[in-house]
């Protein structure tokens, strides 16, 4: 996977809460830090449009990125992210540096394709309900995909789409499953409407003559 996302940053030498609450307020700035590797935690600071604009693009969440502190350019992911809890603005970001040739573990999002014309919801009239919406994996930093795609159109009513049915990337390992086949979670599946499932209505229907015949047996007693 290329480069695809470089940010600048600034090493922050005003630490504490009153600070990152200056930051943010005056300087329209993040605070951060990078942590990881062979080296000690570094706070540091984030131009906030930059971060916001890079944060629009889904393959922000999972990518390796290159970290510009001054001169030194450092390789990492994104680890954590907390956001106003009102205003939903970045109030503070965590990455954690990569080494290329050692295996990370990160939270790969799912894109579930061909959910309207699955045979589920086309034919049978079902609901997709998703159980997951993103898969964490086991990989080199250069072999980390951008989404994990799971293809919802032969499913059907009933059916649940587990980890162990989920084709992934070459080199790239589940966690979960990697753990046993308990940790096998379920990761979509397709309901029935509220009202009931097809064949509930037509057992239904057939029943309804029955029970008209019965009413009118007694109305004649």
């Amino acid at each position: 996977m290329s480069d695809l996302f470089e940010l600048h940053a600034e090493v922050r030498e005003d630490l504490g809460k009153g600070a990152s609450r200056r930051l943010r307020r005056l300087a329209d700035q993040v605070p951060a830090i990078i942590y990881g590797g062979d080296k000690d935690p570094q706070p540091l600071t984030l131009v906030r449009k930059d971060l916001e604009k890079a944060l629009e693009n889904e393959a922000f969440y999972s990518h390796v990125l290159t970290i510009n502190v001054g001169k030194e350019k450092q390789k990492a992911i994104l680890k954590d992210l907390q956001r106003h809890p009102a205003r939903e603005s970045v109030m503070h970001a965590d990455f954690l540096r990569v080494n290329e040739n050692k295996p990370i573990k990160v939270n790969v999002p799912i894109h579930f394709v061909n959910e309207a014309k699955s045979y589920g919801v086309k034919t049978q009239g079902g609901i997709v309900q998703h159980q997951e919406t993103d898969i964490e994996v086991q990989c080199l930093p250069s072999k980390i995909p951008e989404y994990i795609e799971v293809d919802m159109l032969k499913v059907e009513i009933g059916q649940i789409i587990h980890l162990s049915d989920v084709t992934l990337p070459e080199g790239v390992a589940s966690v979960a499953l990697a753990l046993g086949e308990d940790h096998d979670l379920a990761i979509a599946s397709i309901i029935a409407p509220k009202g009931g499932s097809d064949a509930e209505e037509e057992e239904a229907e057939a029943a309804a003559p029955e029970a008209d015949a019965e009413e009118e047996g007694d109305s004649e007693d």
